[in-house]
């Protein structure tokens, strides 16, 4: 049956939250075409056989106008059902006026305090008529990928995901924070650090290697998302911000230390994997967008010491 799933977010990592119920999907109609508004998301999933291809419709989802050009979108697709993952009315009257045979759609008009986790898979148990849908799944990528990364560092090494860059300022924990926690860490023990930004991050990322004691670090700021990913599946752990490189660890079967600053828990709700790191004198409840705890809150020793203790 040809399938189509959308997902309404341009963020990699929200996508990435919801790959769970998109292979539940799939395992029971066959692999999946994905829309999406995320221009990275077909690249991360390239490796993936539960995906059949992957759709950006970034430049259709912004005026009701737009329906029209989602129709013809979805049309051309021929997809004989869609399942909408966000109470979208655009989506939801182009899949009709496309004739889709079958819709499935969030409660239009409650999207006001989704929550991403617990939203997702019980409208995939509804929707599939199962119990207990899954919220983690496995991240698929070319083990050749893997192996080449391994044959270009010492084995004995303990690998970490530095995740130094995120999508806003206020979910970073800093650069100070980041190489203060490397040199400590590198008083103690071998270690290799992958430092995780993307190309806008340059400048954070220059100002954590120019200060490191030693040359056990590669940056990642200047690949492509599918070069960067053999990095991230071939390390033994994440430490950092809330950014698509804790989703891909996590979904790796890696501990995934997650300093949250800015972040709704839901965000980290899924994986048993998850550590979530934040203040003292915080709620994590009461953690969300808009919080903007000060990063020094969270101190250098307090996430030095839950690396000690999650590593395996």
């Amino acid at each position: 049956m040809k399938t189509c799933i959308y997902l309404s977010y341009k963020g990699l990592g929200a996508n990435l939250l919801h790959l769970a119920y998109c292979h539940e999907i799939a395992k029971k109609y066959g692999p999946v075409t994905i829309l999406t508004l995320c221009k990275n998301l077909e690249a991360t999933l390239k490796h993936d056989p539960l995906i059949k291809k992957v759709v950006l419709i970034d430049k259709f989802h912004k005026r009701f106008i737009d329906i029209l050009k989602l129709k013809d979108v979805l049309k051309n697709f021929n997809f004989e059902q869609i399942y909408i993952f966000y109470p979208s009315l655009r989506i939801y009257l182009a899949s009709v006026l496309s004739n889709i045979k079958k819709i499935y759609c969030y409660p239009l008009f409650k999207s006001k305090n989704l929550h991403l986790v617990n939203a997702a898979k019980e409208f995939t148990e509804k929707s599939l008529k199962i119990k207990n849908c899954p919220t983690e799944t496995k991240f698929f990528i070319n083990k050749v990928e893997i192996d080449n990364i391994n044959k270009k560092f010492e084995t004995n090494k303990f690998k970490i995901i530095i995740g130094a860059g995120s999508s806003g300022p206020t979910t970073k924990w800093g650069s100070k924070n980041f190489y203060e926690l490397i040199n400590k860490l590198n008083n103690t023990d071998d270690y290799f650090f992958f430092i995780l930004c993307g190309p806008s991050d340059k400048d954070l990322s220059d100002d954590i290697t120019n200060n490191i004691d030693k040359k056990n670090f590669i940056p990642l700021y200047d690949k492509k998302i599918e070069d960067v990913i053999p990095y991230l599946c071939s390390a033994n752990m994440y430490v950092g911000n809330d950014s698509f490189g804790s989703h891909i660890a996590a979904q790796s079967g890696l501990k995934s230390l997650v300093i949250l600053l800015d972040s709704p828990k839901a965000y980290t709700d899924y994986s048993k994997n998850y550590k979530r790191i934040f203040p003292e004198n915080i709620e994590i409840e009461n953690i969300t967008h808009g919080s903007n705890l000060d990063p020094n809150d969270v101190t250098v020793k307090k996430v030095y010491e839950e690396i000690l203790k999650n590593r395996s």
